[in-house]
């Protein structure tokens, strides 16, 4: 592979497509399931929030094969490519079906549907999806500043695509319904995702390494347990990722419980988001000028402060989305980093341990990013059931509205500082003339 070879815009534009696509299931799964399951499903809170827990158990282990079966798939469209293309239909599928309880069963029978269609979305489609995604950002590239502008690209799409969709969910809900909008949004997410795999490709095959023998697996996972940059990736995945879903989660209870507001959702979808957009632009300037991880740590000064003026700021909504704006800040750069990392990872245990595993090692940001969001939405459903909410009364207890009040502000200072020292740890980018020098 060329190390100086440059991405065609064309391909960096469909690469930011593919991840805003994925990044539909993810407004879904982390601002509007818990709602749907609890409000309209009328599944109880805590049910839906072990449902989250336990199906990221089974979440761990299909990470870890779709990582092995990534770096062990050999064809002429590549390793991650086709995989990738997979996706796009299984995506629109499970959506479908995630978001369409049928509400003439049982409460058990509901819960039985839930299991089934949430593992087959979440456990199994997007597993597929996002490791194969993250697989192809090192996969179409060896060059390092093309890395970090793929993953800017990456995160751009994401954070837009995301904004658009986390705005026109509740409308689309409100005037179509459930169903429609499902249908929708699947669609949305299955062209996005189709287009990206029918448009990038792999250098690797082109220059015919898929006809290489693929290393076992009893070889590649010793190599990448002993990679301490693996655990670090993936405990920013899971941090960032419950940082992030708690606050989403817990934002439409907090419209509706604290504010009386549920119009205001819209507007802090925005405020969220679109900062974080902004951000964005400076990321390949701070990355090349300092490093990605100096870029991590300004994003975690950014979300204690917008936190912590959220929480000072009561049932004021200017101050609301000031906070909420800084937050974005800083969500920004924690979100869309971890995926620029990814390729150092890589070159760092082929430097170290003569494996490259670039689905294993996605498999990490991947995992992580699930388990944080499966986390983050079970802890606000966790809270409202410890406080006995009930969707069906009128006025909930003064319980409730503070257990809201915390969940959506003060719990996300606590998990910034936490990512703080994570991210503090995770000095790969140090090693970076000895791995690049040796790995060409």
């Amino acid at each position: 592979m060329d190390s100086k070879k440059k991405v065609p815009m064309l391909n960096k534009i469909a690469y930011a497509l593919g991840t805003g696509g994925g990044n539909v299931f993810s407004q879904i799964a982390a601002a509007f399931l818990l709602q749907y399951y609890t409000d309209t499903a009328l599944i109880g809170a805590g049910a839906v929030a072990t449902m989250f827990l336990i199906c990221r158990v089974f979440d761990g282990i299909s990470d870890l094969v779709m990582g092995g079966l990534i770096d062990k798939t050999r064809s002429k469209l590549g390793k991650a490519r086709p995989w990738l293309i997979a996706s796009a239909p299984l995506s629109l599928l499970g959506i479908v079906l995630l978001m369409n309880v049928p509400l003439g069963l049982s409460d058990t029978g509901k819960l039985v549907y839930a299991y089934a269609t949430y593992i087959f979305m979440a456990v199994i489609v997007y597993t597929i999806y996002g490791i194969a995604n993250t697989a192809m950002l090192p996969l179409m590239t060896k060059n390092p500043s093309e890395h970090t502008m793929l993953a800017t690209f990456s995160a751009i799409g994401n954070n837009a695509i995301g904004l658009v969709a986390g705005s026109a969910i509740t409308p689309l809900v409100m005037n179509l319904g459930w169903k429609s909008a499902s249908i929708i949004l699947g669609l949305v997410t299955c062209v996005l995702i189709l287009f990206s795999g029918l448009v990038n490709k792999e250098v690797n095959t082109e220059d015919g390494d898929f006809k290489k023998e693929a290393i076992p697996m009893k070889e590649q996972l010793p190599a990448v347990l002993k990679n301490k940059y693996f655990f670090l990736l993936l405990l920013i995945g899971v941090f960032s990722l419950l940082m992030n879903a708690n606050a989403i989660g817990a934002q439409i209870y907090y419209c509706n419980l604290v504010l009386h507001d549920m119009g205001f959702m819209s507007k802090l979808m925005i405020a969220g988001q679109l900062p974080g957009l902004l951000i964005l632009f400076l990321m390949p300037y701070i990355s090349n000028k300092y490093s990605k991880q100096t870029f991590m740590l300004i994003g975690c000064v950014f979300l204690i402060i917008g936190f912590a003026i959220t929480g000072f700021a009561g049932t004021n909504g200017t101050i609301i989305i000031i906070g909420t704006v800084v937050r974005s800040l800083g969500a920004g750069p924690l979100l869309s980093a971890i995926f620029a990392f990814v390729p150092d990872v890589v070159e760092y245990g082929y430097w170290k341990f003569g494996i490259r595993s670039e689905g294993l090692i996605s498999s990490a940001q991947s995992f992580g990013s699930k388990v944080g969001i499966g986390l983050g939405s079970a802890l606000t459903g966790w809270i409202l059931a410890a406080v006995n909410y009930d969707p069906t009364v009128m006025e909930q207890s003064e319980a409730v509205v503070n257990a809201v009040k915390f969940d959506y502000t003060w719990l996300g200072v606590i998990f910034s500082i936490a990512l703080t020292v994570i991210v503090l740890m995770l000095n790969v980018e140090k090693y970076s003339n000895e791995y690049r020098k040796e790995n060409m």
